[in-house]
């Protein structure tokens, strides 16, 4: 039964690990724009 935590735990993993590094690329992306606009 072991299986069945690796079948749905590791896309799961995936996919936060895939949003995660979205989220970082936009909350950069964010920043960076701030700071070009000075405020």
């Amino acid at each position: 039964m072991w299986y069945f935590a690796w079948v749905l735990g590791m896309p799961l993993a995936c996919c936060l690990a895939i949003l995660n590094a979205m989220w970082l690329e936009l909350r950069s992306d964010d920043e960076q724009r701030r700071m070009e606009n000075g405020s």
